[in-house]
């Protein structure tokens, strides 16, 4: 099966289409969200111009929930989500939800030194997203990382604060283990936890993703195509741009490159059988896991956006879904999702 730009807008819905609920308190979304980090940072240079006509795209196919952080591009991101909004047809720009992540501390040069979740620092990092993204209220905001010197109890109840006067509507969480959800459940309630979750990184099944529901909280799915290694277009001789996180990811390191690319290679023939492509198959795994999932698509470019569209139209049967366990067993990935320091700073990892 093909799928056209034009096609994948057409099957992916206009406004009173398909959508999906955040959790039992969360807003009802479209059932693929834009993550729009690599619009500004950690991929190498971006075209803005291209950045801003695909978040115009992706809110003319149906779209409603963009994904920032206030730490990606030290603000860029939400200025360059402020003007794709500002220059977007009014019906979809009030149709558009924003998902902001907040917390971590940067230096000039661009380094992570840390995260800050007191709850005076929740104030100011909302301030100053609100002033960016030129709106009154956030959809949805998270601490990007728990803060190990301030109990997650402290910085929910700042968030719930800002619920209370009207800066915020939705309550999430990112990246947390099931005793820090519960815990934050207990102050508030809360929307979507956004996590990782992928063919290739499925830790969450074992004891986050059964805790979220048995809470009633959904899951935005970040990385559903591993930073664009289960896209089908990643190959071994690729040079990265400087500053690309993928230079020192493990997953894309000597010998881990080739047993994962080796991995891709075994999805693609089952993505060639159905006539769809290899990123569209990731995609339509992580649709599959529940209505209670909304992955996250980072595209930077129309036509990526256009491919992850089509994901929507792919429907994977119980022996398409065997064949894509068969080609990607869970376990399979070698090497870990993010470089040590950075494991370091995942509660969902303890």
């Amino acid at each position: 099966m093909t799928t056209t730009p034009a096609a994948a807008a057409a099957a992916a819905g206009a406004p009173g289409g398909p959508v999906r609920s955040l959790g039992s308190t969360g807003p009802a979304v479209f059932p693929l969200g834009l993550g729009c980090m690599g619009m500004s940072a950690l991929y190498g240079e971006a075209d803005r111009g291209e950045s801003l006509a695909t978040i115009h795209a992706a809110l003319d196919a149906g779209v409603t929930l963009l994904d920032t952080g206030d730490f990606y591009g030290m603000g860029h991101n939400e200025l360059l989500i402020s003007e794709a909004l500002r220059t977007a047809p009014a019906a979809a720009r009030e149709r558009a939800l924003t998902s902001v992540k907040f917390g971590a501390l940067r230096t000039v040069e661009g380094g992570f030194t840390g995260y800050d979740g007191r709850p005076e620092a929740v104030r100011n990092f909302l301030a100053y997203s609100l002033q960016r993204l030129g709106r009154d209220h956030i959809d949805i905001y998270r601490i990007a990382r728990v803060d190990p010197a301030v109990p997650i109890e402290e910085t929910v109840g700042a968030i719930a604060e800002a619920v209370e006067a009207g800066h915020v509507r939705h309550i999430g969480l990112s990246e947390v283990g099931a005793d820090t959800l519960r815990r934050a459940a207990a102050v508030a309630p809360i929307a979507d936890l956004q996590i990782e979750y992928s063919l290739i990184s499925r830790g969450i099944e074992r004891e986050i993703l059964p805790t979220a529901r048995e809470l009633g909280i959904g899951v935005t799915a970040y990385g559903v195509l591993s930073r664009g290694l289960l896209s089908g277009h990643f190959t071994r001789d690729r040079e990265l741009a400087p500053g690309d996180f993928r230079g020192m990811s493990p997953r894309f390191q000597g010998e881990n490159l080739d047993r994962n690319l080796a991995l891709v290679e075994a999805l693609r023939t089952v993505a060639d059988g159905k006539g769809v492509s290899v990123a569209q198959t990731a995609i339509a795994w992580v649709l599959s896991r529940g209505g209670d999932i909304v992955p996250l698509v980072g595209a930077r470019r129309r036509d990526r956006l256009a491919e992850a569209l089509g994901a929507m139209e792919v429907v994977l049967s119980a022996a398409d879904l065997a064949a894509v366990e068969e080609a990607v067993p869970a376990g399979a990935a070698a090497g870990e999702r993010y470089p040590a320091a950075q494991m370091a700073h995942l509660d969902s990892e303890r």
